[in-house]
């Protein structure tokens, strides 16, 4: 099945009209962006760190959700993200029946592979940057390290060891060591 349409400028409407072939579409600023699906390590990075972050938010971060790709996360007008991984804020706490629902992101994570890294670190960051989305980490499996942005960042904080997150209104932080979140991930 070829592509339904062709465009210099995508929008919403023309990508929720692609296939279900398995990809994942985003677009940003009128920018389409295919990855394929993600593998197992990249999975089982975003399990490792769901474990972690779920008691937590649960406790400590009141009317948050942890959830995950796929979704149809819009920051403006005629914008589909699919962040790997977020922290988020519903009406009442409750899952949102609809992802217009979600009134703010806390924390977005992509775990970069090599066909998303150059959207991952570059055209996604500027975008959460630009909706203030306070913390924005890049997961890199293979230098083990996480890329810490916050919205007003020229460059990231390098996280190896153990990353400490405390969102506004957490009573404490929450520290991830990360060397076993990337042995979880690598097995190594």
């Amino acid at each position: 099945m070829g592509m339904p349409h062709t465009a210099d400028r995508w929008t919403a409407a023309d990508v929720r009209a692609l296939p279900d072939d398995g990809n994942r579409y985003e677009l940003i600023g009128g920018e389409l962006i295919v990855t394929p699906a993600p593998g197992g390590k990249h999975q089982a990075a975003l399990s490792a760190l769901v474990e972690r972050l779920a008691p937590f938010v649960r406790s400590a971060v009141p009317g948050a959700r942890i959830l995950w790709s796929p979704a149809d996360l819009a920051l403006g007008e005629d914008e589909i993200l699919q962040p790997d991984l977020f922290v988020c804020l519903t009406p009442g706490g409750h899952p949102p029946e609809h992802w217009s629902d979600i009134t703010s992101l806390l924390l977005v994570i992509e775990v970069v592979s090599p066909r998303s890294a150059r959207y991952d670190r570059s055209v996604k960051r500027f975008r959460y940057q630009r909706a203030g989305v306070p913390d924005y980490w890049v997961v890199d499996l293979d230098a083990r390290l996480v890329e810490r942005w916050t919205p007003a960042d020229t460059r990231p904080e390098i996280v190896t060891g153990t990353l400490r997150w405390q969102p506004d209104g957490a009573p404490a932080p929450l520290d991830i060591d990360l060397g076993a979140v990337f042995e979880e991930a690598t097995g190594e």
